[in-house]
């Protein structure tokens, strides 16, 4: 996860915005080690403890309707990579080319387990096989779909130095988007004039404020979130 030399990163990526964010997380590089470390460790084991939920889950998105037990949308990570998120199914099959990629409250396409298993977030544990691979880590800004990618500003392009996360300040700040964007005409253009912007300022400043134990205060954060909720 350390942060590669400054001529290495995309020409896309290159601006006097993203060039602050750089030099003060180059500075973290020990601190980046160990996060890396710490996503190896704690997500192998939680895999392992949580085996058993993971063929339950399996079970019952495939009784319920037709279609893989994953969702493998395409995502953008650490320097504008994309790659293949892993998420449980709640979903009908195919739902991203029935209707918008950003999923509201009471969406149609909402499987009945799908219901259950947002509702308690557990569609987000699979991402732990992202975050064993590299393509995730614990805590960081969350992966958004290249169109949405496509639109960030040079500023909002920083984010792109590190891997995108599980969850963060701004997945707890938004954690009920889905219910904001319910009665959007549009849910697309909403999301990204509204709540994209709003999302980035809290991505952005914890960028400005990056450190491993913040992190942990934030998956801690994001548990008691969860479990209020």
């Amino acid at each position: 996860m350390l942060i590669c030399r400054w001529k290495k990163i995309p020409e896309d990526m290159k601006s006097n915005a993203v060039l602050q964010y750089y030099l003060m997380l180059r500075k973290k590089n020990f601190s980046l080690f160990f996060k890396r470390v710490f996503d190896i460790v704690v997500s192998l084991i939680m895999l392992i403890i949580l085996s058993p939920l993971f063929l339950i889950l399996a079970i019952a998105i495939k009784a319920d309707s037709k279609g893989p037990v994953f969702y493998r949308q395409v995502r953008v990570t650490q320097y504008g990579k994309e790659f293949r998120i892993f998420k449980f199914r709640t979903m009908v099959s195919n739902a991203d080319k029935i209707g918008s990629q950003v999923t509201v409250d009471n969406d149609s396409r909402i499987t009945k387990v799908g219901k259950f298993i947002r509702k308690c977030r557990l569609d987000e544990v699979s991402q732990l096989l992202n975050v064993l691979g590299g393509s995730m880590t614990f805590v960081g800004t969350r992966p958004e779909v290249p169109k949405y990618v496509a639109q960030y500003t040079d500023e909002m392009k920083a984010t792109l130095l590190l891997p995108a996360g599980i969850t963060s300040l701004a997945s707890i700040k938004y954690k009920d988007e889905a219910k904001l964007l319910e009665n959007a005409e549009n849910v697309d253009e909403t999301y990204l004039a509204e709540v994209l912007p709003q999302k980035m300022e809290y991505n952005l400043l914890a960028l400005r404020k990056y450190g491993f134990w913040r992190d942990i205060g934030t998956m801690f954060r994001t548990v008691g979130a969860v479990l209020k909720r």
